[in-house]
C-alpha cells in the first residue's frame, strides 16, 4: 500500500498501494544534475473495495487435496477449471451456469465452491517520544557512493549500512516480490532479477506497460536494489528477486492471482515472499457483486454473503500454511486505512491477517528534512493500520502527514527544492530507470523483508520461518509500550542488530 511521486527526474505524488490495496504517496526521481518536480496528489487511502467476480470461482478441498478428476467433474457441474493449486487442494474456475457453486458444492471431497473477488491493491498515505540521536546519517559504508542514497532515512532507522558493514548483504537469498508493475530493465534492479519471473496477470507481461502502476519497481528496489552507485540501494543488495506479479498494471488483482503466485514463489524456492498488498474482507459478508459487468461500477450491487468471507479465510490459510510448511517466510503490509484493530475488528485484513503470514505497520518521520540529525524516525505513520494482534513489526514506511500540517513548504535539501514532506516519504525505484518517492505500509513490509533476507543470508540460506520470526524478535527495537504493542507489535525491525552475533 502506498502513495507515490513521481517523475523522470524526481517528482511528487500520491498513489494507492496493492493486492489488494494499501497505498502511497510517490514523487519521482531519476539521476540527473536537476531533477523536476511536480506536485500531482491523488488521494488515496483505505482498503480497496472487495468485488465479488462473476463468473468466476474458488473450489476448496475437504482436506489437503481435491478428487484427481476435479476438471471433469467440474465440467460436469457446467464449469472449467482455470487454474489447479494441486498442493493446497484449491482450483480456480469458471462457469456461465448460475446454479454452478450448489452443484460443484456436490463433489465429493469438496469443502465449498465460493465466489473469487477482484480487490484494488494498490494505494498509499501518537506520537512517541524518543531520545534524540544526533548520529541520524548513515555512516560511511558501501551505500554512500550511490547518489540517491542520502535520502533513503529509512535505511539510517533500521541501521542497514551498519549491517552492511559487518557483510552482510542477502547474498544468496532469493525475495519473491508479489506485486504490480514491474520495470525488469532498471540498472538498479536488472543484475538482482531472476530470469524466472513470472505474471499471473491475464493479458499483462511481468514487464510493466502502459501508465498504470509500478508500485512493483519500488517495492522491489527496497528491498534489493543493486549497489551499483548508480540511484539508491536496497536493504539486501545482493539478495536476487523473483518478481511476480498479481496486480494489473491498473493496480487491481483477483484473490486467484495472489494465490498461484505464492505457491508459485514456494516452487521457485524463494527463501522470502514480500506482499506489499491487501484486501479487507467484510466479516459480516457484505460484497459488492460486479452483476456480470465488469467494469462499471454503476451496475454493482451489494450482497450478503457471509460464507464467503469465512470460505476466502480458509483458502487463503491453507495457501500460506503450505508455504510456511516449505520454509517460505512471508511477510506483508497491514493496511493504511488508520484501523485500530484492538477495537475495530469488522474486517480482515489479506494476507496480513492469514496464518504465517508477518504483518508491519509502517513507521515515518514529521520533517526530517528541516532536522535530519535529531528527528524522530518512529513515528507511527498517520494512515498505518495497528493493533496489538494485527501488528507483528514496525519498519520505514514513510507519511505525507506534514503536508496536512503545514501545505506544501519548500526546502532545499542535500541539494534538492522540494517540498519538506516528500522527503519523509520512502525513496526507491520506479518506471523507465527513474525513483519516486512513496509512502505506506507497502513501502515498510519491503524494508523488512530485506532485514528477513539479511537474516536469513548471514544464517546460510534456507532458513525456517520461525527462526526468522525469532531471529526480527530478538533483534527488534522494543518501541511503544513494553514488549508487543498495537503500534509497533514487537518492535521496529533493526538490521544491524539481526545480524549481529546475538542473532
Amino acid at each position: 500500500m502506498h502513495n507515490k511521486f513521481s517523475t523522470q527526474t524526481l517528482l511528487p505524488v500520491f498513489g494507492l498501494a496493492l493486492l489488494f490495496t494499501f497505498g502511497c504517496s510517490k514523487e519521482d526521481l531519476t539521476p540527473s544534475e536537476n531533477p523536476g518536480v511536480s506536485a500531482t496528489q491523488e488521494a488515496t487511502q483505505g482498503q480497496g473495495t472487495v468485488t465479488l467476480r462473476a463468473k468466476h470461482y474458488i473450489i476448496i478441498a475437504s482436506g489437503d487435496k481435491l478428487p484427481t478428476t476435479i476438471a471433469e467433474q467440474t465440467q460436469a457441474a457446467n464449469g472449467k477449471v482455470t487454474s489447479l493449486l494441486t498442493e493446497v487442494g484449491i482450483a480456480a474456475a469458471t462457469s456461465d451456469d448460475p446454479n454452478f457453486a450448489a452443484k460443484a458444492s456436490k463433489i465429493s471431497g469438496v469443502r465449498s465452491v465460493v465466489r473469487d473477488f477482484t480487490y484494488q491493491g494498490v494505494d498509499p498515505r501518537e506520537d512517541r517520544s524518543v531520545e534524540a540521536v544526533a548520529d541520524n546519517t548513515n555512516p560511511a559504508s558501501s551505500g554512500d557512493d550511490d547518489p540517491f542514497f542520502r535520502y533513503q532515512w529509512g535505511a539510517t532507522a533500521i541501521q542497514a549500512p551498519e549491517a552492511w558493514n559487518t557483510g552482510a548483504k542477502g547474498e544468496g537469498v532469493v525475495v519473491a516480490d508479489l506485486d504490480s508493475g514491474f520495470d525488469l530493465t532498471h540498472p538498479d534492479l536488472r543484475d538482482n532479477i531472476l530470469a524466472a519471473s513470472k505474471s499471473f496477470v491475464p493479458g499483462e507481461t511481468t514487464q510493466f506497460t502502459g501508465t498504470g502502476s509500478t508500485q512493483g519497481t519500488h517495492t522491489a528496489g527496497t528491498i534489493a536494489a543493486v549497489d551499483n552507485n548508480i540511484g539508491v540501494i536496497g536493504i539486501a543488495p545482493k539478495a536476487k528477486l523473483l518478481l511476480v506479479k498479481v496486480l494489473g498494471d491498473a493496480g487491481s488483482g483477483s484473490f486467484s492471482w495472489m494465490m498461484n503466485g505464492i505457491l508459485y514463489a514456494v516452487e521457485q524456492n524463494a527463501d522470502v515472499i514480500n506482499m506489499s498488498l491487501g484486501a479487507a474482507f467484510p466479516r459480516n459478508g457484505k460484497f459488492l457483486d460486479d452483476n456480470n459487468t465488469p467494469n462499471d461500477p454503476s451496475d454493482d450491487f451489494i450482497v450478503n454473503d457471509a460464507k464467503a468471507t469465512q470460505e476466502l479465510i480458509v483458502a487463503i490459510n491453507k495457501v500460506t500454511s503450505y508455504a510456511t510448511r516449505k520454509g517460505v517466510t512471508i511477510i506483508a503490509s497491514a493496511g493504511n486505512d488508520a484501523n485500530d484493530g484492538n477495537h475495530d475488528q469488522s474486517l480482515v485484513h489479506i494476507p496480513a491477517d492469514a496464518t504465517g503470514v508477518i504483518s508491519i505497520s509502517a513507521t515515518a518521520p514529521f520533517g526530517w528534512a528541516k532536522a535530519p540529525l535529531t528527528a524522530n524516525l518512529d513515528e507511527l505513520a498517520s494512515y498505518s493500520n495497528y493493533g496489538t494482534s494485527a501488528i507483528d513489526f514496525a519498519a520505514p514506511g514513510g507519511d505525507f502527514d506534514y503536508f496536512y500540517a503545514f501545505g506544501a513548504e519548500p526546502i532545499v535539501f542535500k541539494g534538492l527544492n522540494r517540498a519538506v514532506y516528500v522527503f519523509d516519504m520512502v525513496l526507491s525505484t520506479d518506471r523507465t530507470g527513474g525513483y519516486s518517492w512513496m509512502a505506506g505500509t507497502s513501502m515498510a513490509a519491503p524494508h523488512a523483508t530485506g532485514v528477513a533476507a539479511l537474516i536469513i543470508g548471514k544464517n546460510g540460506g534456507q532458513m525456517d520461518p520461525t527462526r526468522v520470526e525469532a531471529a526480527l524478535r530478538a533483534s527488534s527495537d522494543d518501541l511503544g509500550k513494553p514488549g508487543r504493542d498495537e503500534q509497533y507489535g514487537h518492535g521496529r525491525v533493526n538490521a544491524f542488530r539481526a545480524v549481529s552475533p546475538a542473532n
